[in-house]
């Protein structure tokens, strides 16, 4: 694990945030997508099965095309970031308890500053530092 994926678990839980309610957004606009008229070509329900053109109302191809488009870049972009804060929780999970890890929630998951997290548990930054870089591999 390295430091910076720990780091982006904040910023990933900001934009997912922004995500989820740009698809949100997204869904409404579908739901009222222009009803249009329509064209089809169907064929006869009788023999001889000639061909017939009728209308049909529906929702403006073009605009729901570029709306679902939208939507599937945005589902793409919410697992990412999911897989992204995951693959940092588990991590961080997987350490032994103790106060390792309650730094490590401090810092990587609720967001304190390396100095906060250190006088809630009686340490100084440069402890909390330390602590990190024994567990945290910078690549």
């Amino acid at each position: 694990m390295t430091r910076g994926k720990l780091r982006r678990h904040k910023t990933n839980k900001k934009e997912l945030e922004a995500v989820v309610q740009a698809l949100d957004k997204l869904r409404e606009d579908l739901a009222e997508v222009e009803v249009v008229a329509g064209k089809v070509t169907k064929s006869m329900d009788n023999f001889p099965y000639i061909e017939e053109h009728m209308t049909v109302k529906m929702s403006d191809p073009e605009r729901t095309a570029q709306i679902e488009a939208r939507i599937r870049k945005k589902e793409q972009r919410k697992a990412e970031l999911e897989a992204d804060m995951q693959e940092a929780e588990l991590f961080i999970a997987g350490l032994p308890e103790g106060m390792d890890k309650q730094i490590f929630e401090m810092v990587f998951l609720d967001g304190l500053s390396q100095q906060k997290a250190g006088e809630a548990v009686g340490y100084t930054q440069a402890r909390v530092s330390q602590i990190i870089h024994k567990w945290v591999k910078d690549l």
